[in-house]
């Protein structure tokens, strides 16, 4: 038995993030945005107002999270569940999964960090906190900013590849 028998259905939200990490064929640094789907995150206070997420340490969006200390929680709709699973399957670390899932850039007003344009909303968190948690990292972010984009029916990892939604 798996946590995921028990504590799914959780809403699929996509992180994005921004950081500076070593360029492929050169000794020098570059600028990377990339997007992560996470289903582990929860609010974890009204005031001030924090939001967690849980990320393994494996990750290659750890890395730019813990060098940027910033983040982007979007909330997305059903209808974009395949870019949803794409962002899950793939490391960005070696493409753009903004130009490959043709989710667009939005700039974030409080942070220098994108968040996703087709989001139904997002919050914009700056890292206030870090706690180890086994083989995963849980960043509490204060929020600094938050945006409602539109109306629509978020999206809800049933187990795998299974989805739902709301009624």
């Amino acid at each position: 038995m798996e946590i995921s028998d028990i504590a799914y259905p959780r809403q699929v939200i996509l992180v994005s993030c921004k950081g500076e990490v070593k360029a492929k064929f050169s000794p020098e640094k570059e600028i990377k945005d990339n997007i992560m789907t996470l289903s582990w995150h929860m609010p974890v206070s009204f005031n001030p107002p924090l939001y967690a997420i849980s990320i393994s340490k494996q990750r290659y969006s750890y890395n730019l999270i813990k060098e940027s200390n910033v983040f982007v929680v979007n909330f997305m709709p059903i209808e974009l569940k395949k870019q949803v699973l794409y962002c899950g399957r793939n490391s960005g670390e070696h493409l753009d999964k903004f130009k490959e899932t043709g989710l667009e850039k939005q700039e974030a007003e409080k942070i220098d960090c994108p968040a996703i344009k087709q989001a139904l909303s997002h919050l914009e968190c700056e890292v206030v906190n870090e706690i180890e948690a086994g083989d995963h990292i849980i960043f509490i972010g204060k929020i600094l900013n938050m945006k409602k984009n539109k109306k629509g029916k978020r999206i809800y990892q049933v187990k795998g590849d299974k989805f739902t939604t709301t009624v």
